[in-house]
């Protein structure tokens, strides 16, 4: 019986997904379990769970799979697979899959909405208009999006869908993917320095592994210059935060945009001070409809893998 099955969940994701996964499973809830008994819960456990959802924030790693001897899939409530090891789970023949397309549109939106704020400054002219300080002067001029020149870094899903929807605002588009893109009609750049070197807005949109962690770093921050606007809807370890900070305080950049952060959700003080900077708390795929998508996503993934049904969405 697939009561009989258990399934750990990882973080408490939607109401939604807790409810579907309950009427089929035995759900294990590991947010609910102290840190410091989590060993003897997964001991206690072991022999009936049977597949882990984690999600973009906190995965699967070698020692959680290891703890689970009788674990079969990891089905992640993510369109990232860098929470989780993959190679670990290709060595125990453990399944693995994601919610890729479920979030696509809603994470390209986020893209769009960042920019915007941060071009037109919305954050920081809210805060005038509540203060009062609009009854003195009027608010100082920003810069418009329409006709920029938009560097996209990781031409994939989401990174093809910000492109579609930054078209229909007159913008140029180039990018910088792990390969060119033999349908694409944009200008590919072979390195992300030459991609900044031509943009004005740089939208980071590629998937975080070895090769990319970092890959905005103080060469890439100074070709894009002092004008330039950083967006990142992917994961904050692609960009050196470091040097993010330093750019922005030092006025070698001229803002960013940023639904993920480094070592979140820890905020770094000097980030909280710059009125050039909208932050958000990795929300970009937090709807009611993109939550319910990626749920079903994930429950459909899983019933067809107990059903012995070829997987949805399978990575590994």
């Amino acid at each position: 019986m697939q009561n009989s099955i258990g399934v750990l969940l990882i973080r408490p994701l939607s109401t939604y997904l807790q409810e579907e996964l309950s009427k089929r499973y035995t759900l294990f809830k590991f947010w609910q379990v102290p840190p410091d008994i989590r060993r003897e819960f997964l001991e206690k456990h072991s022999n009936s769970i049977k597949a882990v959802v984690p999600n973009g924030v906190q995965g699967a790693d070698s020692e959680l799979i290891d703890a689970l001897p009788r674990l079969e899939i990891v089905a992640s409530h993510s369109s990232g697979l860098d929470k989780i090891d993959l190679e670990k789970c290709r060595e125990k023949g453990i399944r693995v899959t994601y919610t890729p397309d479920a979030l696509t549109d809603e994470v390209a939106d986020m893209a769009l909405l960042l920019t915007m704020a941060t071009m037109r400054r919305i954050c920081e002219a809210d805060r005038y208009v509540r203060s009062g300080a609009w009854k003195n002067a009027d608010f100082r001029l920003t810069s418009k999006f329409s006709g920029k020149a938009v560097g996209i870094v990781g031409l994939g899903r989401i990174g093809s869908a910000i492109a579609k929807r930054v078209s229909a605002f007159g913008c140029t588009i180039g990018y910088h993917s792990c390969s060119q893109k033999p349908n694409s009609t944009f200008k590919y750049y072979p390195s992300v320095i030459d991609l900044a070197s031509n943009s004005e807005i740089l939208v980071i949109a590629c998937a975080l592994t070895h090769e990319t962690h970092h890959i905005i770093n103080r060469d890439v921050i100074n070709a894009l210059g002092r004008n330039g606007i950083i967006v990142n809807i992917a994961r904050g370890c692609h960009i050196d935060e470091a040097e993010l900070i330093s750019a922005l305080v030092e006025g070698r950049l001229g803002g960013a945009g940023l639904d993920v952060l480094e070592h979140e959700p820890y905020v770094p003080d000097q980030l909280l001070g710059l009125d050039n900077v909208v932050l958000s708390p990795h929300v970009g795929a937090s709807t009611f409809e993109t939550r319910q998508a990626m749920a079903d996503l994930v429950v459909a993934n899983l019933e067809a893998h107990f059903a012995n049904k070829p997987l949805l969405n399978p990575v590994v």
